[in-house]
């Protein structure tokens, strides 16, 4: 996304105080709202779903090469969470309805990223059920290096410190170099994984009823 595009701007308590370029948010440590999409595959056993993962492109300026929600991005200026349903196209070429999506709820996080981004969101979070193989899955090479399904369950395990490490479940990664898409199934450690709050992890385990 641009640094320029606008967002609208709250207080803590979620009162919108203004609208500011994504950069001044981001300056300023000002709360702002994202809508947030987990892929799950729904031909994955009922009991331990497979998460989908993207991994963020190495020139990323927050989280590089960490894996990171399916799908994410910020709700513009005036936009509601309805609207943010176009990063499920935009990231992963998925043609879906507001409808056919399973809403969370909001948590509110915080990441100092560094001394000039301080990340201050309101995260509205949704499920997306999805029977599609990940060679069927058309994502943004510039901004995702790869795609990873991992069973929630294992995910869980590693966030407990209950393991070391996951094993994919399937898996894809863009060479940018050769522009191709290849299969790539491997292991990751916690420090693979983007960082979320206590908060976020009990409002997604909640929703498998985990």
């Amino acid at each position: 996304m641009s640094a320029q595009e606008m967002l609208d701007v709250y207080t803590a308590q979620k009162v919108r105080i203004g609208s500011v370029s994504r950069q001044q948010a981001h300056a300023e440590g000002l709360w702002h709202q994202t809508f947030q999409c987990w892929v799950v595959d729904k031909h994955a056993d009922p009991g331990n779903p497979g998460l989908l993962f993207q991994l963020r492109a190495e020139d990323k300026d927050t989280f590089p090469g960490k894996l990171d929600i399916s799908c994410a991005g910020h709700l513009l200026a005036g936009e509601t969470p309805e609207d943010g349903i176009r990063e499920l196209e935009e990231e992963l070429g998925i043609k879906a309805e507001f409808r056919d999506l399973r809403y969370c709820g909001m948590v509110a996080q915080e990441s100092y990223i560094s001394p000039a981004i301080i990340d201050r969101e309101f995260n509205q979070v949704y499920l997306y059920e999805s029977g599609l193989p990940l060679e069927k899955y058309f994502f943004q090479t510039s901004e995702i290096s790869g795609l990873f399904f991992i069973g929630l369950a294992e995910y869980k395990a590693l966030l407990n410190g209950e393991c070391d490490y996951v094993e994919a479940r399937d898996g894809v990664r863009h060479d940018r170099g050769l522009d191709r898409v290849y299969r790539s199934v491997e292991r990751f450690g916690l420090e693979d994984f983007t960082p979320n709050s206590e908060a976020y992890y009990k409002l997604l385990f909640e929703a498998f009823g985990k």
